[in-house]
């Protein structure tokens, strides 16, 4: 593994080929986004923080469970999404490979400081770049971390996600592949961990969920405090998935952006989504065309402050609920 810095490991070519992920949605809000509010989206910590650096805050929130929640709004690239660690008596679990194999390193230290172990298994929750195209950092000489992925979610990093890097290609040749249709329980030892199938974000996403305690990582299912990209959005099937994971118990939510959430966060997103869609299907009944709809778009005060930093935000939004609408006639 090169000693490399992160900004030498992320080229801006590689940056500028993840384009219509959310690592350039991330990079378009920070451009736009005043410094108190870059600052202020993930400062307030839910748990017990264990490390901090310019890229993020690693928190524990549970006995043997650790949420790093990323700070993308600074500008600084090494992970871009959020992302965890679930240890058990006899294995340690990763989620999110990160945007850099620098950051997917620095996780899989963090666990290994932690817990004493390397990760053995890490499973990234969906193929967009800040997610995914770090997972080679985990694999190491000596330490044998099994990648968990669907096979959609592999196919699309190796297919969409640019540049190639051959140590990436070389670390999704033999995973662990998910089914899509059933749940995936990964016994770590005294710690049974749920890895679930979804969709709504993109065509294939997964939640990583423990029942006690009640905990679940929904990667981009959920976003907390910001509004989400739809760039790949199935707006009712994410709308379905959202609420799925809502439980009636009292939970922790580490979503794929933003704070570690509570119920009353939880349903805030859920009260978003809902905005987004009657604003979407009223524009759609009138015939409005999606960025004029977007540009009259607001959210009711009621709901909070969530970070919008441009029209084309809602405008995705709309243009992904538009999609929908007329396939549906």
């Amino acid at each position: 593994m090169s000693d490399c810095t992160p900004h030498d490991l992320q080229s801006r070519r590689e940056f500028l080929g993840s384009a219509g992920s959310c690592a350039a949605h991330l990079a378009l809000a920070a451009s736009f986004a005043p410094s108190a509010l870059r600052a202020a989206w993930t400062a307030q910590a839910l748990g017990i923080v264990v490390a901090r650096e310019p890229w993020g805050t690693l928190e524990k929130v549970a006995d043997g469970v650790w949420a790093l929640i990323s700070a993308p709004l600074s500008g600084d690239r090494t992970t871009l999404s959020n992302g965890g660690i679930i240890a058990g008596r006899d294995g340690v679990l990763a989620i999110e490979g990160f945007f850099t194999s620098h950051g997917a390193r620095w996780m899989a230290s963090q666990a290994r400081q932690l817990t004493g172990r390397w990760p053995t298994h890490v499973v990234l929750t969906h193929y967009h770049a800040d997610h995914a195209n770090g997972v080679d950092g985990y694999i190491a000489d000596g330490f044998p971390t099994r990648v968990l992925t669907t096979a959609s979610t592999r196919d699309q990093v190796l297919a969409k996600n640019t540049p190639l890097v051959d140590s990436r290609t070389a670390a999704l040749t033999d995973v662990m592949v998910m089914s899509a249709t059933g749940e995936t329980v990964l016994d770590l030892g005294g710690r049974r961990v749920r890895i679930v199938p979804r969709a709504g974000h993109t065509s294939s996403d997964v939640s990583v969920e423990l029942d006690d305690p009640s905990l679940v990582f929904a990667g981009d299912l959920l976003w907390n405090a910001m509004v989400p990209n739809f760039v790949d959005a199935l707006p009712t099937q994410l709308a379905k998935h959202v609420k799925a994971l809502r439980r009636e118990r009292t939970t922790v939510y580490v979503p794929g952006h933003g704070a570690v959430a509570d119920a009353a966060a939880y349903d805030r997103y859920i009260a978003v989504l809902g905005e987004i869609e009657t604003g979407a299907r009223a524009a759609f009944a009138k015939g409005t065309p999606a960025a004029d709809a977007a540009k009259a778009f607001v959210l009711p005060p009621s709901l909070g402050a969530w970070a919008l930093f441009g029209p084309t935000f809602y405008e995705r939004a709309f243009t992904a609920w538009n999609r929908e609408l007329g396939a549906a006639r």
